[in-house]
């Protein structure tokens, strides 16, 4: 509760409010409770920015240069509810000495899951937790290549679900090239 003459917070107003909002059954609550997914907190973990031809790579060029972005996903537990969810991010413009800018990103997010299925777990880890990180890392990398003299490198949007897809059909496929040569 804010304190509106002196704008200071009133902690002890807002634990009470707090537990008076709290069932007396709580256990009993928490299994009909809805399935809720949070953001603890959002990070840049790693980030690297590279011009290595400048300023020749800053000046006109006859054609437009071959733009290649690699995105994936990675989780790790960290509790029975919270996920760092890893989203890596590989945008390059060029190659060899025709390289206009390298950048490499992974943007991280911790994430707690509650109430949701075990069978439904894997897949909001690996599709909804990226899809709310996405907006910010790619407003990072446009930033970035903004910053670094060229147009903002606008990604467009990512269908997480058809990556998850895709990477749960490659396991398999894996899985069963495996079973099959033992």
């Amino acid at each position: 509760m804010i304190d509106n003459e002196n704008g200071k917070v009133n902690f002890k107003m807002a634990k009470k409010a707090a537990k008076s909002e709290t069932p007396a059954n709580g256990a009993a609550e928490a299994q009909g409770a809805a399935p809720s997914l949070s953001v603890l907190t959002q990070y840049i973990k790693d980030f690297s920015f590279e011009n290595p031809n400048s300023p020749n790579s800053l000046l006109p060029k006859e054609k437009q240069p071959e733009i290649s972005i690699n995105i994936n996903v990675n989780a790790n537990p960290l509790a029975e509810t919270d996920y760092e969810v890893v989203l890596n991010i590989q945008a390059k413009a060029g190659e060899g000495k025709d390289m206009l800018f390298n950048c490499e990103m992974s943007y991280a997010g911790i994430f707690r899951l509650v109430n949701i299925p075990e069978d439904a777990k894997h897949a909001a880890v690996l599709i909804e937790c990226p899809r709310l990180l996405f907006p910010f890392a790619r407003h990072i990398v446009s930033d970035a290549t903004r910053n670094g003299g060229f147009p903002p490198l606008m990604i467009d949007p990512v269908d997480f679900a058809r990556l998850y897809q895709s990477r749960m059909a490659q396991m398999a496929e894996a899985e069963s090239a495996k079973a099959t040569k033992s």
